[in-house]
């Protein structure tokens, strides 16, 4: 059963659900923004809950009938939002599921509650549509759109919407987590930690993980010898790398931590703030090679590898540029 108690962080978002529920100050459009991983789904949930929650509290009971429907995902009052085109939420999608149906009132609780995941992909037409909607709600209807990049959502919408951020959670409350409720070890808990980058869904995500053990001594293997690789044996490990093409977001951040505390060695010759601390003596090889300005080229790089990736630029291109770049420098 789901609990405000039971989240870690975000807690000026839950202060203020609980202070809008108990208030009775109920917007009708909400938009909760952060990374994928970061809890939207979870917060939006425990909300709608909330909201319709029997005892009408500021956190559900988990006890009514409406509790129980709603966390079974069977709440007639409940909706999600879900597109076929998995990288555009259409105008139709909007028209049939959210404007076509929201004047049919409640079936049984006090609101009517629309979850749109991924809100960031409708379309201009579609936000426009949904922009009717959110002008003229009626009085039972909530709207939340998550997102992971508001910045996509028209002035209009924007404007007329609450907004939540989600920000990073504290490393020491997502370690903690990690040690005490999934039981991993101290020594996996601080890599899991520290590759997250404040973000608990992630966290959780590589601490489960099959591949990420070998996904992180493939990435440090390369880093180790890249300097003595010529070109062919780069573009062979790229080839290789195709295999982690779903997790290279996990791949890259293994070696920009790997630089960071490449950086951090650097700047104060301080082992226990390194992650890699198995690899110290690589760490302080590299760190003796590279200047401060190759280091920071080589992150500059990583942040553009990854724009480049989320815009669809050829992987093999990409790659090739990034290793490139940090053999050089």
């Amino acid at each position: 059963m789901g609990s405000f108690k039971d989240v870690v962080g975000h807690r000026d978002i839950i202060n203020y659900i609980g202070n809008a529920v108990s208030m009775d100050q109920v917007s009708h459009a909400y938009i909760l923004n952060g990374e994928r991983g970061a809890g939207k789904k979870m917060l939006a949930h425990l909300f709608a809950m909330t909201l319709l929650c029997e005892k009408g509290g500021p956190d559900p009971c988990n006890e009514c009938h409406s509790c129980k429907q709603a966390e079974s995902g069977n709440h007639p009052d409940i909706i999600r939002v879900t597109h076929e085109k998995p990288n555009s939420i259409s105008v139709d999608d909007i028209r049939e599921q959210v404007n076509n149906t929201i004047m049919i009132k409640p079936y049984q609780g006090p609101y009517k509650i629309y979850i749109i995941d991924r809100a960031d992909l409708m379309t201009v037409q579609a936000q426009n549509a949904l922009l009717k909607t959110i002008e003229e709600p009626p009085q039972y209807a909530v709207i939340m759109l998550l997102t992971e990049n508001a910045e996509l959502l028209l002035p209009t919408i924007t404007s007329r919407c609450v907004m939540l951020k989600l920000r990073y959670i504290r490393d020491t409350l997502i370690r903690r987590y990690l040690m005490e409720n999934l039981k991993v070890p101290d020594y996996k808990a601080d890599l899991c930690t520290a590759f997250a980058q404040g973000n608990m869904g992630h966290a959780i995500m590589l601490a489960n993980s099959e591949h990420f053990n070998e996904i992180r001594e493939e990435a440090v293997h390369l880093l180790k010898h890249i300097q003595e690789m010529e070109l062919s044996e780069i573009v062979q490990a790229i080839n290789h790398i195709t295999v982690y093409k779903l997790e290279i977001e996990d791949y890259l951040d293994v070696i920009m931590v790997w630089f960071r505390d490449v950086l951090l060695y650097k700047a104060t010759r301080d082992i226990d703030a390194v992650v890699f601390k198995e690899q110290i003596n690589a760490i302080k090889a590299r760190a003796s090679k590279s200047s401060y300005e190759g280091i920071q080229l080589i992150l500059t790089s990583f942040e553009r590898a990854k724009a480049r990736l989320k815009a669809n630029v050829n992987f093999e291109l990409v790659m090739e540029l990034l290793f490139l770049a940090i053999k050089e420098n």
